[in-house]
């Protein structure tokens, strides 16, 4: 359900023996598959906790975005092992979105050289591949090492953050900008800038419809935000030392 009115007070998050858990007053949290809830890292279930701490008189649980990701994790509703997730993100290459450059209008095609040849350089060098770009419908010709290069990365990766990573290049419709994103080359900002590259130039000549546009730009903003802190805290090891929602 979109909305359910609210029936805690209190959250908080305590050890188990297979992780962190999220108590709901007395109550713990439980994913939709009825599993207990248990996530990695102290950090995580902080961040978790407070987003249920954050709801107010009704739990919006499209604005969840991490207690999503924790569930889809936990449950795996697509049933798909490692392999299966690196395989599927490695796939959005072929597609991705700073790889498909236009011809016309000039100016549009010059902003994407501008604005998406600079990521495309520096991801070449960091994973020391060949990427390119092109203006064909069919896109550019990615080189199979390039696509096992990112196969070995991503593979480095556990399975909570793979989860995340997936969810960052389908909201980015790009492996490149996630990958950029992820290794704290771009911000968040940025990110989803150069995502929008062509809706934003077609809004800054046309005009923008405030109540569409606007909720569009902030709710990928938090998806982004969201998957980019979950893949990290998944990656973390180290145990926050403060209590939760201290003030």
């Amino acid at each position: 359900p979109p909305e359910r009115k609210r029936f805690y007070q209190n959250v908080s998050i305590s050890q188990g023996e297979g992780g962190f858990e999220i108590n709901l007053d007395h109550r713990k949290l439980k994913t939709p598959q009825a599993k207990l809830f248990t996530v990695p890292s102290e950090a995580l279930a902080i961040a978790v906790a407070t987003e249920w701490d954050s709801q107010k008189d009704t739990i919006k649980f499209y604005t969840m975005h991490l207690t999503t990701l924790c569930n889809t994790a936990l449950d795996n509703p697509t049933q798909r092992n490692k392999t299966q997730l690196i395989r599927a993100a490695v796939k959005f290459l072929e597609t991705d979105t700073v790889c498909y450059r236009v011809e016309e209008p000039p100016a549009l095609a010059e902003l994407q050289k501008n604005e998406w040849d600079p990521v495309v350089t520096w991801a070449e060098k960091r994973y020391n591949v060949t990427i390119g770009s092109s203006t064909s419908i069919l896109g550019p010709n990615i080189p199979a090492s390039t696509k096992e290069t990112f196969v070995s990365h991503l593979a480095s990766y556990n399975m909570w953050a793979l989860q995340g990573i997936e969810f960052i290049i389908t909201q980015l419709k790009s492996l490149i900008l996630s990958m950029s994103l992820i290794d704290r080359h771009i911000t968040v900002e940025k990110a989803v800038l150069l995502s929008r590259l062509e809706e934003e130039y077609q809004i800054q000549r046309w005009g923008n419809v405030e109540w569409a546009h606007d909720y569009d730009l902030c709710e990928l903003r938090a998806r982004t935000a969201a998957g980019t802190l979950f893949v990290h805290l998944c990656s973390e090891s180290s145990t926050v030392k403060h209590k939760l929602l201290q003030d």
